[in-house]
């Protein structure tokens, strides 16, 4: 992350995003398809790590290959060409995007730190009982079942996170680079999705 001043001097923290350019590997049609989808291939790889049909379908050798279905009604694909370049210059300054990654991986994890339980007091004659959850039973008819769903400790993290409403604050298209307002989930060499919110 680093932080971007715009013309009248107001500081926006912001995540650089390196775009690997992509192309548009196949555009299925309801006709021939059953439904409609573009799919998009990027990221370099060596061809020997991919079959010949791949590499045919696909135009080159690619380490990714993403479809995106229309999500709103009335959006349709007709004006995209297989082939053509996906590249950091579809975006501008001001625009809104939503973002997807999987976030960090914390392994397993207490109460305090994977649902924010504040712990027992640290006083009189506590020892070992500070970041324990406390009682997990209920009252009543069933006390001594743990209903379903009870915040308890385990794995942390590692999780499809999706962020919205985030401000593309700077392009970059000689070196591929887009700074967006904001924290991104994931970790530096996470394969990130932008999409327009």
């Amino acid at each position: 992350m680093t932080q971007v001043f715009n013309e009248a001097g107001v500081v926006y923290p912001a995540t650089v995003l390196r775009v690997e350019p992509g192309i548009v590997s196949q555009v299925k049609t309801v006709e021939k398809d059953g439904y409609a989808a573009v799919q998009i291939a990027s990221g370099a790889t060596k061809e020997k790590r991919m079959s010949r049909a791949q590499v045919g379908h696909l135009g080159g050798a690619y380490a990714r290959v993403r479809e995106y279905r229309p999500r709103r009604a009335g959006e349709t694909i007709e004006a995209v060409e297989k082939g053509s370049a996906v590249t950091v210059d579809m975006f501008a300054v001001g625009d809104i995007v939503t973002v997807s990654a999987i976030s960090k991986s914390k392994g397993f994890q207490g109460v305090v730190k994977r649902h924010g339980f504040h712990g027992d007091k640290a006083s009189h004659g506590r020892k070992h009982s500070m970041r324990a959850p406390g009682s997990i039973g209920g009252g009543g008819r069933d006390g001594g079942r743990v209903i379903k769903g009870m915040r308890m400790a385990g794995r942390m993290g590692g999780d499809r996170v999706t962020v919205k409403n985030l401000k593309v604050v700077a392009v970059d298209p000689a070196s591929n680079l887009l700074l967006i307002s904001g924290a991104v989930p994931g970790r530096p060499g996470t394969v990130v999705e932008i999409r327009g919110a």
